[in-house]
């Protein structure tokens, strides 16, 4: 018999192949919920580990994978090692959203390795979405890690999101990139409460004229703790960009790390940072339209992680 939240999960399933064309894998509670292929799209199970591995063919365009991760009980303890190969020259989407409802009092924790093998002249949209929610006390923790190798001349674009509910996480982003490889990352962070966020972005620029640009925004409130890391290496004729804009808000931590480094004459290598609050004249013109002061307060805040 299935409850009423498998039954959610077989109507999502159903509008998503309405929409888009592709393959998905869907986890539930530590075990394969449901799968589907297509002619150029492959899921197999690995062998040694827990853990898929998602074969795309050359020239594959136009398809999907979805591969989200769901869990519903108290006490889980989750582990994937999922790998993808991704042919040369196709152009495709992938989207990770991983969700916990812990309704309990013992803590629920997903941990994933997502290691991307991004064929020359590749490109992938990379899409990983955390939320979690729950009446329980119990933690809800999520701890990913991402490698990426990026052959010459291929694209890479990747959205990491976390918005709402989750107590820990630390996030883990490897890229090393080939001859005119680009990579675009955006990563949105919001923390409340006491929750404590860790994230990692290393990235190696390795072959001539490949780019790369960062743009991270966060929003820390209550108690919340975040810490940045950003490490780009620069070991050919290369340009890297990035950017790190934090609002903290009551008794939050903020900290950004950044490290750069030129193993090259031909490195161009930038770092921004910035850390404060939400200007007064913002929240002052958004109450004189009627507004009040947390309602002008959640408005700048959505806008700011849009």
């Amino acid at each position: 018999m299935l409850n009423s939240i498998d039954e959610k999960i077989l109507n999502i399933i159903d509008n998503v192949k309405d929409i888009f064309s592709g393959a998905h894998n869907i986890r539930k509670d530590g075990q394969k919920f449901d799968r589907s292929i297509s002619p150029n799209i492959g899921i197999i199970n690995k062998g040694d580990k827990s853990g898929i591995d998602v074969l795309v063919k050359p020239n594959t365009k136009g398809e999907s994978v979805h591969i989200p991760v769901i869990l519903t009980e108290e006490g889980i303890q989750d582990l994937v090692y999922n790998t993808f190969d991704i042919g040369e020259g196709a152009d495709i989407d992938v989207i990770a959203g991983c969700g916990i409802h812990n309704p309990g009092h013992s803590k629920t924790q997903h941990d994933g390795v997502h290691e991307f093998f991004v064929r020359k002249g590749a490109r992938l949209k990379y899409i990983e979405k955390h939320y979690a929610e729950g009446e329980g006390e119990g933690k809800k923790v999520f701890n990913s890690k991402t490698i990426l190798h990026v052959e010459e001349g291929a694209k890479v674009e990747m959205e990491l999101i976390q918005i709402k509910g989750v107590d820990s996480t630390k996030r883990e982003t490897e890229i090393y990139l080939d001859k005119k490889a680009n990579l675009v990352i955006t990563e949105r962070m919001l923390t409340d409460y006491n929750q404590e966020a860790k994230s990692s972005i290393n990235i190696e620029m390795n072959g001539e004229n490949s780019t790369s640009q960062v743009i991270s925004r966060s929003v820390a409130k209550e108690n919340s703790k975040q810490v940045f890391y950003f490490n780009v290496t620069g070991k050919n004729k290369c340009r890297a960009h990035i950017q790190c804009d934090s609002i903290i808000m009551g008794n939050a931590k903020v900290k950004s790390i950044p490290a750069i480094s030129a193993e090259h004459s031909e490195a161009e290598l930038i770092h921004e940072a910035a850390i404060g609050k939400i200007a007064n004249d913002q929240l002052m013109k958004l109450m004189s339209l009627g507004l009040t002061e947390k309602e002008a307060e959640d408005t700048i805040l959505k806008g700011f992680l849009k």
